[in-house]
């Protein structure tokens, strides 16, 4: 009979695991866990991620301002957040552990960097006797690891001074978790090379130190156990990892391909949309071109330009730029022109927060124009979803001749997961047909004769023989788009834009209602998709009724929406923000709606949320 394998060498089976990366901002916490998720991605395994990192460029090295982090889930079944809490916390310095050890909970592993924890570093961040040697992290499962020394000392043959050779600590960190939880190596270390191929010296430092972190798994006996953690069972199909700003950046890039039409970005850089100029402008390829503009004004109106030019013209921003950029929105709205405005939220007012999350922009893209200007408003729920609801939007666009606003945020932009890359094919068909001629029985063009099923305009290309007509801000005269200051006609035009945008066809809302009789609705929009998920799951398993629903279209809404908030005793929305759908709701349909909020930079946790939520249902549950 077959001897056992050795309990030691055994991995052991897990269906879902949280890692934190966390250290200073210069140690590459978010080059670490990316390639970690890129290898557990290409492995099978579901997963979701939340970077979180400071705003400054270069914080004071080793203080808790300047404390960079990130936070993987992967599992082996669908997963909707990227965990609440991690069960595995690798600390680089002592201002990342007291960043961060409150989110690890009693028995969690704790993986630490000996080294930085000197006297000096221990004082910067407040701690008055090392957490090594004083028995506070007693709590805990720790490793103690001297990674910096370790791998000063693994690349001393290369020749590197101490300096360079410290920079690759996060590939031995790497190396351990690789070990720790299975994980291939080769495409890891492909990747490196190629990173660093202009600097062969940098890329074999960092190959060195990540083999290094996983030898020392193999070999010491401190770790005794690894994990494995099995792919996920998803859909057929080809998938790839994707964050939601390279989502959004191939959605566009799909949309225009399908329309037809080249795409072109004016946009001024700004945290956290800059990922979205970034990719593009590694796509020409693809008739992409992007133009990065002195200011925000200049990159929305160049867009605007190109819109009037026959492009698929799209500017991006983040909530203070969207302010900047409003009045040119409104030159959008007069001029009946497809225009995407993407606004990938984040903490504010003003500067803010430039790197966390938010989604208080929502009364912003609703109504922050003069005059009756309405634009349609669009959020994706996830990053994967970002590409549709890209798509979505440039369908929007293009059919009903309008601007459109486009509502990602942090969570969603800097968050990756799987996405399952769609065929062709099953793109919908966006190709437009420009005007080519006079389009009335006197042979006139009237550049604001309508099409009498959108109520959209004739798309004139300049230059096209016979259709020069007047464009700009000014009021326009209804069919011959002449300067009109007439006063009936200012409102059938206002009356016309407005029905317009009321009429831009968008699916029902879906109710997520297993028996059909729950008598809690939980709805929320943009990247609450997860938590909200995630917090409804644990509600059903502890056996509570409730629904759950999401909005992508917010203006519209859904001609369904007043019935479906109807249908319910109580009606639950979360936000990160202070109740700003809950207050368009409650103003459109006169119908009480419960708000649950946070404004913390933070998305909310599952466990968070169902807390929140019990209440609710808890008072409503009554026998079926």
């Amino acid at each position: 009979m077959a001897s056992p394998v050795p309990p030691a060498t055994a991995p052991q089976r897990r269906d879902r695991v949280v890692i934190r990366f966390a250290g200073d901002s210069g140690d590459g916490m978010q080059l670490t866990g990316d390639r970690f998720t890129a290898e557990a991605a290409a492995f099978g395994n579901d997963l979701a991620t939340l970077p979180n990192y400071p705003a400054e460029i270069r914080a004071p090295h080793g203080t808790l301002a300047g404390v960079s982090s990130f936070q993987l889930h992967f599992a082996d079944h669908d997963i909707l957040t990227p965990g609440d809490r991690p069960d595995v916390l690798v600390a680089m310095n002592p201002a990342a552990l007291r960043s961060n050890l409150g989110d690890l909970p009693a028995g969690g592993l704790l993986i630490l960097d000996t080294d930085e924890f000197t006297p000096r570093n221990l004082v910067k961040v407040g701690y008055a006797t090392s957490p090594l040697d004083d028995g506070s992290l007693d709590p805990y499962v720790v490793h103690r690891v001297a990674m910096t020394s370790l791998t000063v000392a693994a690349l001393e043959p290369l020749g590197l001074g101490k300096k360079d050779a410290e920079r690759s600590k996060n590939m031995f960190a790497l190396g351990l978790l690789s070990w720790m939880y299975s994980r291939p190596t080769e495409g890891t270390q492909r990747w490196l090379r190629e990173k660093f191929a202009r600097r062969p010296e940098i890329a074999e430092a960092n190959v060195v130190a990540f083999r290094t972190g996983h030898a020392y798994g193999e070999t010491t006996e401190a770790f005794a156990v690894t994990y494995e953690v099995a792919p996920a069972v998803l859909p057929d199909g080809t998938y790839r990892q994707v964050s939601g700003n390279t989502a959004l950046a191939y959605g566009l890039v799909a949309a225009a391909r399908r329309a037809g039409l080249p795409l072109f970005l004016g946009s001024y850089p700004i945290t956290p949309a800059s990922d979205v100029l970034h990719e593009l402008s590694r796509l020409k390829r693809f008739d992409v071109t992007t133009f990065q503009a002195e200011d925000e004004i200049a990159g929305i109106g160049a867009a605007l330009g190109a819109a009037y030019g026959g492009a698929l013209g799209v500017t991006t921003t983040s909530g203070p730029g969207l302010a900047l950029k409003m009045e040119a929105v409104g030159l959008a709205v007069m001029t009946e022109l497809p225009l995407l405005v993407v606004d990938v939220q984040r903490g504010g007012p003003s500067t803010g927060l430039p790197t966390k999350t938010e989604q208080a922009d929502l009364l912003q893209a609703v109504f922050g124009r003069n005059g009756e200007a309405p634009v349609p408003v669009v959020a994706p729920s996830s990053p994967a979803d970002a590409f549709d609801a890209a798509v979505d939007a440039a369908r929007i666009a293009l059919t009903y001749r309008t601007p459109v606003l486009l509502l990602s945020d942090g969570a969603i932009a800097n968050g990756s997961e799987p996405w399952r890359v769609p065929e062709e094919d099953d793109l919908p068909d966006l190709r437009v047909e420009f005007a080519t001629g006079p389009n009335t029985d006197d042979g006139r063009f009237l550049p604001y004769a309508r099409d009498p099923e959108t109520l959209a305009r004739p798309w004139a290309v300049p230059g096209t023989p016979g259709l020069a007509h007047r464009i700009g801000g000014l009021e326009k005269a209804d069919g011959s788009g002449d300067i009109s200051y007439d006063p009936a006609n200012h409102e059938r035009m206002v009356r016309l834009r407005q029905a317009k945008v009321d009429g831009v066809a968008v699916p029902d809302l879906e109710v997520d209602d297993p028996d059909g009789d729950a008598p809690v609705l939980v709805l929320g929009w943009g990247s609450t998709a997860g938590p909200i998920g995630a917090a409804v799951r644990r509600l059903r398993t502890a056996g509570h009724r409730v629904a759950r629903a999401h909005l992508r279209h917010l203006v519209p809404l859904p001609a369904n929406t007043e019935a479906v908030l109807r249908s319910y005793r109580t009606v639950v929305v979360p936000e990160m923000n202070l109740g700003q759908l809950a207050f368009l709701l409650q103003g459109r349909f006169a119908v009480p709606v419960e708000s649950e909020t946070k404004v913390a930079g933070l998305p909310f946790g599952a466990a968070e949320l169902a807390e929140r939520l019990t209440p609710y249902v808890s008072k409503e549950q009554v026998p079926a």
